[in-house]
Formats: C-alpha cells, sequence, structure tokens
C-alpha cells in the first residue's frame, strides 16, 4: 500500500504540472480537471500512461489547424503543416516545438 499511495502522490504533482504547461491546451485542462475533480490512483495512472498523450495530440492537432488558417503563412510552412496534421502525437508535438521553426520561410 506504501508504493500504491506514494504513486497516487507523484501522479497528482504530474498532472498539476502538466497543467502549467503553456502547451496544455483546452483538451488537457478539462481532462486534467475533471480527474482532479474525482481523483482515484487508478484513473490518474491511466491518463498519464495514455489519455494525456491522446488530449495532447487532439490540442496539437487544433494547434496545427490554427497555423494552417493563417493565409500569411509561407508556402513551405503551409506545406509542412499539411504533412503533419494528420501524423501521430509525437510528429504533432515535434512539429510544434521545433519543426515549424525549421521550416524556410
Amino acid at each position: 500500500t506504501g508504493y500504491r499511495l506514494a504513486q497516487y502522490e507523484d501522479d497528482k504533482v504530474a498532472v498539476v504540472t502538466i497543467l502549467g504547461k503553456p502547451y496544455a491546451g483546452r483538451r488537457v485542462t478539462q481532462e486534467i480537471n475533471a480527474l482532479l475533480d474525482a481523483p482515484t490512483p487508478e484513473k490518474l495512472r491511466t491518463w498519464l500512461e495514455s489519455g494525456y498523450r491522446l488530449a495532447q495530440a487532439e490540442d496539437d492537432r487544433v494547434a496545427v489547424a490554427r497555423i494552417l488558417a493563417d493565409p500569411t503563412i509561407s508556402a513551405a510552412l503551409r506545406a509542412a503543416a499539411e504533412d503533419v496534421i494528420d501524423g501521430t502525437p509525437e510528429e504533432l508535438r515535434y512539429f510544434l516545438a521545433t519543426g515549424q521553426y525549421e521550416v524556410d520561410k
């Protein structure tokens, strides 16, 4: 029981830390707030292991769509965003964190 309680405390700290990140979008924020309203060790662990990745991917997809909605972006950035918008969660995160700045403007 000691490990389970310690892991639970660590998981609560992890979700609150995620909530404070600048790229925590609407979906991530909604899901974390729902978890914190009725937290259980199992729900927190499950969300950290799989739910976070999916929620962040949804937020990242919205962020890429916003880039595409900007009529002033370069053709190269538009092409890169179009290529990644249907990509994996990891591809989306990389594009937003780094890839969009590596594209020739």
